[in-house]
């Protein structure tokens, strides 16, 4: 009993809230210079009208003067606070932008809007790691390049005839991601997905979806396999 008190004791304690938004606060300013200055902005702004409203509005009672300048202060924290995720979302991309598994990490933690993306690719290159990544949403099926478009270009084109195959009535939109003409960036491509327009309902995508998992075993790469540890296959000795 006194051991387990011990240990519970010795257990290092999570960061608090504030402790938390301050060191998000800290890597959004080291990758955007400028979010803290947006912030402030968008701080000031409600502050800046709320007091022109107290002035205006409240013929000079106190309490609705101070009632006004509250409102302001608060809607300019829930302001800044929205900046701030936002920014600090788009530092975070930027962190991992151009390394293997970079889209994997998006579709993994940063999808909204009904689609359904899985962290590993479906289709791999062992040797320049060029990869393709699948996505199910209400806008049908995106097939997601992450590597050179010279590279990837027929790698999403066989992707886009296999699931062509199996489910020919879905909508098929390639994406490419990364830094060439055409191409989109990393912390764009939510929004990229948000974009398309919607065909499916919600049962279908999850038929869809539910479909294309079921074939996962057909397709070029595994589940679970670490598209940073994949090499090309060779041909048997004879």
């Amino acid at each position: 009993m006194h051991m387990a008190r011990t240990k519970d004791s010795s257990a290092p304690k999570e960061p608090g809230r504030l402790k938390q938004m301050w060191q998000v606060f800290q890597m959004t300013r080291r990758y955007d210079s400028s979010a803290q200055w947006l912030m402030l902005l968008v701080f000031l702004a409600p502050v800046i009208v709320g007091l022109g409203l107290a002035l205006w509005l409240s013929e000079g009672n106190g309490f609705t003067i101070a009632l006004w300048i509250v409102a302001g202060v608060l809607a300019g924290l829930l302001l800044a606070l929205i900046v701030l995720g936002r920014r600090a979302e788009r530092a975070a991309y930027a962190q991992i932008d151009g390394q293997p598994g970079a889209v994997g990490a998006v579709l993994r933690s940063g999808l909204r809007g009904g689609w359904i993306g899985n962290e590993m690719p479906v289709a791999v290159n062992g040797k320049t790691q060029d990869a393709v990544y699948r996505s199910v949403g209400r806008g049908g099926i995106a097939l997601i390049s992450e590597g050179p478009q010279t590279r990837t270009k027929r790698m999403l084109d066989d992707e886009k005839r296999k699931v062509a195959r199996v489910l020919p009535n879905v909508p098929i939109t390639l994406i490419a991601v990364g830094h060439d003409e055409g191409a989109i960036e990393l912390h764009k491509l939510p929004a990229a997905l948000r974009k398309i327009k919607r065909s499916l309902t919600k049962p279908e995508v999850l038929a869809v979806s539910n479909r294309l998992n079921s074939l996962q075993s057909s397709l070029p790469i595994p589940k679970g396999i670490d598209p940073m540890k994949a090499r090309p296959q060779r041909g048997k000795m004879r």
